[in-house]
């Protein structure tokens, strides 16, 4: 099955009114791609973006991050109806360092992808594992443990809607990258444990790579059969450096 690649900024609390207007002028250069384009502003900024990219069909809107609970008394918090109302398609959900800043739980996140689900936002799905982890040798064990948790509340075919990003919590923000192999088998791995209880669906889930991505090493990555795009930190930043990648991906 051929998947569409997804290059996905993840802008995290970078940016201000002027130098978010400054990146989003920057990306709408962009040549037309046969990869999906996500881009993923922090909170204050998404109406900004919105405004912007409805006239530009090239861009998609995501959100870093949602509540797990519809609604109330829960200040700080971003529910999945505010976010619809800015015509959010994606949001981000377990980002490494939202399990490891803010104490999110395999549990917590897997409430969080089916409040997002039961919006009709595709949850980006953000599993992977420490330095400590890998070089135990427990790569795949956590990757599974973290999905698996997730299949506990909504169910393999829910995954149907989606978008796994497969983040080396070692790799992220440290100019370390995995090898486009390292990805690749990690990828199959998932791809593999999802089969075990649906081919179909493992055949059609998308699985990004993130972790210090750049256009230097991504069009290597991309030719990987079980990469599916990107989820792009720093360098998502830089629209230059970005629209690099989502050329390499398209």
């Amino acid at each position: 099955m051929i998947r569409q690649k997804i290059v996905a900024g993840n802008w995290k609390m970078n940016g201000s009114k002027a130098s978010i207007s400054s990146l989003v002028n920057g990306l709408l250069e962009m040549s037309e791609s046969s990869a999906e384009v996500v881009v993923t502003p922090p909170f204050p900024y998404l109406s900004q973006v919105a405004d912007v990219i409805a006239q530009q069909s090239g861009l998609v809107l995501a959100a870093q991050n949602l509540s797990q609970y519809e609604k109330g008394a829960y200040t700080g918090e971003v529910s999945t109806a505010m976010l619809t109302d800015f015509k959010v398609t994606y949001v981000l959900v377990g980002h490494s360092e939202r399990r490891s800043l803010y104490g999110e739980t395999d549990e917590v996140v897997a409430e969080k992808v089916k409040m997002a689900l039961s919006a009709g936002l595709k949850p980006i799905l953000c599993i992977g594992e420490t330095l400590e982890e890998r070089e135990a040798e427990q790569t795949l064990l956590v990757c599974e443990r973290q999905v698996a948790a997730v299949i506990d509340v909504v169910g393999i075919q829910a995954f149907e809607n989606i978008v796994i990003a497969y983040e080396p919590v070692w790799a992220i923000g440290t100019g370390l990258s995995a090898s486009a192999q390292q990805a690749q088998d990690v990828h199959q791995a998932i791809r593999a444990n999802l089969a075990s209880l649906s081919t179909p669906v493992s055949e059609k889930v998308q699985i990004l790579y993130g972790g210090s991505v750049k256009a230097s090493t991504s069009a290597e990555l991309f030719t990987m059969p079980d990469v599916d795009g990107a989820l792009v930190g720093g360098a998502s930043l830089d629209a230059k450096e970005f629209l690099d990648i989502v050329k390499a991906a398209g």
